[in-house]
């Protein structure tokens, strides 16, 4: 990294490789999925799964549901960017996969 990871200051992190365990590209993604305007997206995205695109029809006597897999708004990808708020909820996380991403502050 850059620079260091400093709690309660937000910083943007580009993701200058992809790393090669499933576990790590899904740490940074969930980080990326932590941005507020995409928070916003997701929110909508499963408002409209549970209201029309989820098949609810009766199946052995019981209401069914067949519901459709959660839409990705990020991927792990190299030359990504995204900012956060640093929290120290997050900061472990963040070290942990600092390997593969630039930090600067924002």
């Amino acid at each position: 990294m850059s620079t260091d990871i400093t709690t309660n200051t937000t910083m943007t992190f580009t993701v200058n490789a992809v790393p090669p365990t499933a576990a790590k590209v899904k740490t940074i993604e969930r980080l990326m999925w932590m941005q507020p305007e995409h928070q916003k997206g997701m929110r909508m995205l499963a408002r409209r799964r549970r209201q029309t695109d989820n098949v609810t029809y009766v199946r052995a006597g019981r209401p069914w549901t067949n519901r459709k897999r959660a839409t990705r708004l990020q991927r792990c990808e190299a030359g990504q960017a995204f900012t956060l708020l640093v929290t120290p909820q997050i900061t472990r996380d963040l070290q942990s996969v600092s390997k593969w991403l630039d930090a600067k502050p924002a």
